[in-house]
Order: structure tokens, then C-alpha cells, then sequence
């Protein structure tokens, strides 16, 4: 009982990450109905500039993490603005393709300019494990859990009361409708790029803290493919329960039948539950207006 209670803490302290890279995904999918299949190579290059600012130009953990950012947000809106934007109006299969060969083409820079071998980036997270009761938490993990956690809700908090979360809320709904209110749809789906660099920024270098860097540590971002589509494509809040759910699953799946396994099950309930909730578990439905 004890070891699955520790792995239950592990599974969900991990599910905290897996949410704050969903909610990029999720937050351009709202804004631009667009799959962004180079979400894992957007993290990923984040953790490299956070690394080449704090240690090859040595500006230290605070200023390389601004820089990281801010280098995130460009590179997001570069995205949007030059191989998205002219995609508008086109079969959705293309842009999925798109945003495919964008993800292709990073990690291809991201080997040329780093190389494939594994690099440490600076510890931002205190490595004292973190003890519940008899419970044991390893304390990177503990601690990027609170960090995301917090982000998460921070930034539900903002997108449910802020003047630029309602206009995103509203382009969501209906772009024709949101367009003759005056709101600017194309600054509202560049500002929830910029939102997807910021949180994907983040989650980057928290899991290469936890882990370490190389040009592959995008490959995560597939497995939030079920996060994702477990909390439903268009609910901001149902990634932070799905995220958890997911990285409770796979850690008492790894317990109980085998690391082997861990990546299959999350799907095998996705499956079950697309079955009865097509739209996911806290996902609407599209509603037309003709």
C-alpha cells in the first residue's frame, strides 16, 4: 500500500508538467482550431536558449530565463505570423502537415546547432526530496509539480476574467461574430502563440531539470496527446484533471505491470472514454450557427 500511495504521489506531481504543456496546445487549438504538432520541439528549443544564455553566455538562471522566454514568444510568433497565418482557410489536413514540418525542421536546427548529446542546463529546482506524511517525493519533481500547478491556474485565472481572455474566449466561439465586435482575431490568435511559448517555455525547462536536455525531449509532448484529448480539445480547465489522471495512470501502471505499459494505457482510457464522451471528458460541443 505504501508503495503505491508514493507512486500515486509521483504519477500525479508528473501530471502537473504534462498540464502545462496541454494548455499550449489546448489554448491555440481554441483560438485557431490548430492542432500544434510542433509543440514538443517549441519546448524543447526553449530549454536549449535557456541553456546557451545561462551557461554559454553566462547571464546566470534569472536573466536566462527571461531570455529563453522572450527568444520562446519570437520564435511562437515567427511561427504564427509567416507559415500559419497564410494557411487560414485551408483544408485542416495541411495545416496538421504544417505545423508537422515546422516541429521537423526545429529539430534539425536544434542538432545542428547543439549537437545530439546530452547537456545539464543549471538546477532550478532544489533536489531535497519532499516527504508527506511516510509518503517520498523526489524534489525536482515535487517542486515543477507546484511550479506548474501554479502557472496553470494562474493563467485559467487570467483567461476566465481578463479583457484578452474573454476576446479569446469570444474568437473561440465564432470568428465571423468576434470580428464584427472588434475584436482582432489575428492579435488574438499571435497572443495565444505567445501563451503556448510562455507555458511550453516553462514546462521545457522543468523537464530538463528533471531529466536532461537533448534535441529528443520534445518527444513528451506526444504523450500529453492524451491529456489533451482526455480533458477535451477545448477545455482549458480539463487539462490540469487530465493531466493529473495521465501521470497518476502511467505511474501505477509502471508499479503494477511493467514500464512497458506505461505509455499504452493512458490511450486504452482515452479510448474508453471518447467511447461514451466524444468531446472528451470536460470538452463541449461545436455548436454551427447558420
Amino acid at each position: 500500500m505504501a508503495y503505491f500511495l508514493e507512486y500515486s504521489a509521483v504519477g500525479i506531481a508528473a501530471g502537473g508538467v504534462y498540464a502545462l504543456i496541454a494548455l499550449g496546445i489546448v489554448v491555440i487549438f481554441k483560438s485557431s482550431q490548430t492542432f500544434n504538432f510542433a509543440a514538443g520541439e517549441m519546448m524543447t528549443m526553449s530549454a536549449y536558449m535557456f541553456y546557451t544564455a545561462a551557461v554559454t553566455f553566462s547571464f546566470g538562471i534569472y536573466l536566462g530565463l527571461i531570455a529563453a522566454l522572450v527568444g520562446s514568444v519570437l520564435v511562437a510568433l515567427v511561427i504564427e505570423r509567416f507559415a500559419l497565418r497564410p494557411m487560414a482557410g485551408r483544408p485542416y489536413i495541411a495545416i496538421v502537415m504544417v505545423t508537422f514540418g515546422i516541429g521537423s525542421i526545429m529539430r534539425g536546427i536544434m542538432a545542428m546547432i547543439w549537437g545530439a548529446n546530452e547537456l545539464q542546463i543549471p538546477a532550478i529546482l532544489a533536489r531535497d526530496p519532499v516527504w508527506i506524511g511516510e509518503l517520498f517525493i523526489p524534489g525536482k519533481t515535487a517542486r515543477a509539480f507546484a511550479i506548474a500547478v501554479i502557472i496553470v491556474l494562474s493563467l485559467i485565472t487570467f483567461l476566465r476574467y481578463s479583457r484578452a481572455g474573454v476576446a479569446l474566449r469570444a474568437a473561440a466561439a465564432d470568428q465571423i461574430t468576434a470580428y464584427s465586435m472588434g475584436i482582432d482575431v489575428r492579435k488574438i490568435v499571435a497572443f495565444a502563440w505567445g501563451i503556448a511559448a510562455i507555458t511550453g517555455g516553462i514546462s521545457g525547462i522543468l523537464m530538463a531539470n528533471v531529466n536532461s536536455l537533448t534535441p529528443h525531449l520534445g518527444v513528451v509532448a506526444l504523450n500529453v496527446l492524451s491529456v489533451v484529448i482526455l480533458g477535451g480539445m477545448n477545455s482549458i480547465g480539463g487539462v490540469l484533471v487530465a493531466g493529473l489522471i495521465i501521470g497518476w495512470l502511467e505511474a501505477v501502471t509502471g508499479l503494477f505491470l511493467g514500464t512497458e505499459f506505461r505509455e499504452i494505457t493512458p490511450y486504452i482510457l482515452v479510448l474508453l472514454v471518447l467511447l461514451f464522451r466524444p468531446t472528451g471528458l470536460f470538452g463541449g460541443k461545436e455548436v454551427e450557427r447558420i
